[in-house]
């Protein structure tokens, strides 16, 4: 967490029309400056100021949730493990994306592609003012560099997985030549580029901890060679952060004890955040909070439960029966949405009729993903089903619980600002640790390394089994029949990626990461019509039926058509082609 806020940023595609940031010790103070003339910024405060412009990005420019650092619609909602959640009226445009049925002029998708190149063009202006500036220390100069191109970097991996033919520029480009350049850039070029200048050249540690640091670089460009197949240069890498990484307050990486601290604002940059996104409260402006997850709380809880809104981000039936265990073990033949091992439900139960929460085997992290009825909703009270749920016939009958604040933190970690409670002070992390481990682990799959990628996967399941950080009832016992156990043996490469990627879902449910790996497995179509064929089988057929997932097209979202008529009909002709199928 980082009290920062960032009051006024106007920027045009490329160039700063005007900049005012107020901060904290955690950050340069820069008081409200108004428009500000070119020769200002070429100052280390002027820079300064507009890399955290460049910062504040991260968290979206435009204020809507598509732009959120957490992928909560465009990943996790796309992917199958959540759904919209609420009603079928409230915030349609979220519709289409669930369904796969992603509209050329989407308002939401548009404003997704303009935040992050604005997060570009930021990041651009910083490199061009460094070229300008004269007298700032080599050593500051060059580290600002990194962090610009870094920030750059993870704007254009962003635009990649979402839209793949997308334009590419960087800070040498003239202004007047962006209407003339086509969507058909080599991004991974520019990506590889940026971060491998990055983390030979950031530090280590800073001392303001809002800034990426040299292992979050590593990380990232290793991300970048796994998303492109390139195992041996990523494998490398991730042994390379696994073994030596350090987070920017100079603590060693390492999986936290207790899974329910990575989504608790009171443990903020901790050992196992690699690159994270910060967040402030009570700073006049709700988007330096968590405003893009204001939604995503159970409904009408009132004083016994978080946000008193909105009912969004609900997980879906799949989602929650692939916890279930047998021995301790996932169900990878995909019988977990059998009658007999589904996970027992209060769909279709009012609150006040009798109910008894499934007694079968379960993977511990279910309940500190899944808010489902009779089990305690962090300290709140135990979750009562229906009464928090806007329409169980819609969304069904689960609510979220990461990245959800504590009745003990209302308050102290919520922002008290704006309509609702629900904004709350909690920094969204990027890239984990356990992240790391598990694309480590892929890697070494593919490389043939089963007995090193096993250790791996078995490390993040390990940190899972430790049974003082299990949910529990306010007597001290378990809230449900956890029970988890390390894999014993990968029998095969084939074997051990069915396990790999059932343990990304366990352990990354609802971070954004689902639909991005499924694109990149070539998994997409089978997984994803299954998924709507059983969340409709479940009587979700208002959201569902009739849906499918389009091999070919539903991979990457539609280039904005808006985009496309700014840039097409002009002396240049047909500068961006809409991706195919559209």
């Amino acid at each position: 967490m980082i009290n920062m806020k960032i009051k006024t940023i106007s920027l045009a595609f490329v160039s700063l029309a005007m900049l005012s940031v107020s901060c904290n010790d955690e950050f340069l103070e820069i008081g409200a400056t108004g428009s500000l003339a070119e020769a200002q910024m070429v100052t280390q405060e002027g820079i300064d100021g507009v890399l955290i412009g460049a910062y504040s990005a991260l968290n979206g420019v435009f204020g809507n949730r598509f732009e959120a650092p957490s992928h909560w619609v465009t990943g996790s909602v796309a992917g199958g493990e959540f759904n919209k959640g609420t009603d079928p009226g409230d915030y349609s445009s979220i519709n289409p994306v669930q369904r796969y049925d992603y509209p050329t002029t989407q308002g939401d998708l548009n404003n997704l592609w303009r935040g992050r190149y604005e997060g570009v063009a930021r990041a651009n202006k910083v490199l061009s003012l460094l070229a300008a500036s004269e007298g700032l220390q080599p050593a500051t100069k060059t580290r600002y560099e990194a962090e610009a191109k870094m920030l750059r970097a993870h704007f254009y991996f962003d635009l990649k997985k979402h839209f793949n033919n997308i334009p590419v520029f960087d800070e040498t480009v003239a202004a007047a030549d962006l209407a003339t350049l086509k969507n058909d850039g080599d991004a991974w070029a520019q990506i590889e580029s940026d971060l491998t200048f990055a983390a030979a050249n950031l530090p280590a540690t800073q001392s303001q901890l809002g800034r990426v640091n040299s292992w979050a670089a590593k990380a990232l460009l290793a991300k970048a060679h796994l998303f492109q197949g390139e195992y041996p240069q990523a494998e490398t890498l991730f042994d390379d952060v696994i073994a030596n990484g350090v987070t920017p307050a100079g603590e060693k990486y390492a999986l936290l004890d207790d899974f329910s601290q990575i989504y608790n604002a009171e443990f903020d940059n901790h050992a196992e955040a690699v690159f994270d996104v910060e967040s402030a409260m009570n700073t006049g402006s709700t988007q330096n909070a968590n405003y893009f997850d204001d939604l995503n709380y159970p409904y009408n809880t009132g004083p016994d439960g978080p946000g008193n809104c909105c009912g969004f981000f609900q997980p879906s039936f799949q989602f929650a029966n692939k916890f279930r265990t047998k021995d301790g073990l996932p169900l990878l033949d995909g019988s977990y949405n059998s009658p007999a091992n589904a996970l027992k439900n209060d769909y279709g139960i009012n609150s006040g009729d009798a109910f008894t929460p499934d007694a079968g085997e379960v993977d511990p992290r279910l309940d500190h993903t899944v808010g489902r009825r009779g089990i305690p909703y962090l300290d709140w009270i135990a979750h009562p089903g229906k009464a928090w749920i806007r329409s169980q016939v819609y969304a069904g009958p689960y609510s979220p619980k990461k990245y959800v604040y504590y009745k003990s933190q209302e308050g102290t970690f919520t922002d008290a600002s704006s309509w609702t409670r629900g904004y709350a002070v909690m920094n969204y992390t990027i890239i984990r640790f356990a992240d790391v481990l598990l694309m480590a682990a892929e890697a070494k799959i593919q490389n043939g390394k089963l007995a090193d990628a096993l250790a791996l996967v078995n490390q993040v399941r390990n940190r899972a089994a430790k049974s003082e950080h299990w949910v529990k009832n306010p007597d001290g016992t378990n809230a449900a029949n956890y029970k988890i156990a390390p894999y014993a043996s990968f029998d095969s490469k084939e074997d051990a990626l069915k396990k790999l990627m059932m343990e990304r879902t366990l352990e990354l449910g609802g971070e954004g990461h689902r639909f991005f790996d499924l694109v990149r497995w070539g998994t997409a179509k089978a997984e994803l019509d299954a998924y709507l064929q059983y969340e409709s089988s479940q009587g979700l057929t208002t959201k569902f039926g009739g849906a499918s997932f389009t091999s070919g097209k539903s991979e990457y979202y539609a280039i904005p058509q808006q985009q496309i008529d700014i840039v097409n009909g002009g002396d240049a002709g047909v500068v961006y082609t809409q991706n195919p199928g559209y």
